[in-house]
């Protein structure tokens, strides 16, 4: 282009605005394409413009826990607090949790579906996430009215939350009557509910309904316990409640949504990942192609996740 064109480079554009155009890329082509463009872009790319969304969580589930734990912690770095908002699968690290906590004060939307976050690190982390309005702790095994207690809490503007479980993780439980009061007595604003299969009854989903009273949402799929009268939650007349009878459960859609890792062609070429990375990165992203060709033990298929919304005659609301 001559230099007295109406048009700048695009090498000369300011880091924020690259930002926006790198969002609509994958996570792959903006690790390993962009930053060898240019220097520019480069620099983009490391700095907090692209990385104030970062939803890893379809990645993540193709990848071993470990990775995923190292990874997040890089990119929640480069977005030196700027962040908004995190989907993530399967963390494991308590640490990793506590990170998150530590350099996301601005963060709004968290989804840590299937990992292994506690009660106690819950307890910790809950003070430090005062801001988020999303939370998605579904098929978290290891927490309980405890955790739901310290978010109710500490997180005051939430307004919506997902705690769906998979029947067979629950088979082994009495009761989870518990989170649901839980809920009720520390989560007034929440707007969006959706605690499918959870081991709830009648009672306690209506100590919800009475204590939140802004619901618009309440899914109870699968909580075969709860027989609420239809008199009484046409008293909510804002209110859409969905189950418990589960009419998709074997949609197809779902089915797609495979968990944990398993050796992937998905695995980003990290090593061409551009910026200044110490060696235990280095390391773990040398790790990421170890397993190259998938496993079939190594795919287990998830019961319940994205259903029909069309079938249940309601338009789910998306993580903001």
């Amino acid at each position: 282009m001559d230099e007295g064109g109406d048009f700048r480079r695009w090498d000369e554009l300011i880091p924020d605005a690259l930002g926006l155009i790198f969002k609509n890329l994958s996570l792959c082509e903006v690790l390993t394409v962009v930053p060898r463009v240019c220097k520019s872009w480069g620099k983009a790319v490391r700095g907090p413009y692209c990385w104030q969304e970062i939803d890893v969580e379809e990645w993540s589930r193709n990848c071993k826990p470990e990775i995923v734990d190292r990874m997040v912690r890089l990119l929640v770095t480069r977005s030196g607090g700027s962040l908004r908002k995190l989907c993530v699968s399967g963390l494991s690290s308590d640490q990793s949790i506590l990170f998150i906590a530590n350099h996301a004060k601005s963060l709004r939307t968290l989804r840590l579906p299937r990992s292994y976050v506690n009660d106690s690190i819950m307890e910790k982390a809950a003070g430090m996430l005062s801001t988020i309005t999303f939370l998605d702790l579904s098929y978290c095994i290891n927490i309980g009215a405890e955790a739901l207690e310290a978010i109710g809490k500490h997180c005051r503007f939430l307004t919506s939350l997902r705690r769906i479980m998979h029947p067979l993780e629950v088979i082994n439980k009495l009761s989870q009557d518990d989170e649901a009061l839980a809920i009720a007595t520390t989560m007034p604003r929440l707007k969006h509910l959706e605690i499918a299969y959870l081991l709830v009854g009648t009672e306690s989903v209506i100590e919800i309904l009475k204590n939140c009273k802004q619901l618009e949402l309440l899914d109870v799929r699968g909580c075969w316990n709860v027989n609420l009268d239809e008199k009484f939650v046409k008293k909510f007349k804002e209110l859409k409640v969905v189950g418990p009878l589960v009419l998709d459960c074997y949609d197809m859609n779902g089915w797609e949504n495979c968990s944990d890792y398993s050796g992937s062609s998905g695995y980003l070429a990290w090593d061409f990942v551009a910026g200044d990375i110490d060696d235990d990165y280095a390391e773990m992203l040398d790790d990421l192609w170890e397993d190259e060709h998938p496993l079939e033990e190594d795919i287990e298929m998830w019961f319940y996740d994205d259903f029909n919304a069309v079938d249940a005659g309601y338009d789910w609301p998306q993580s903001p």
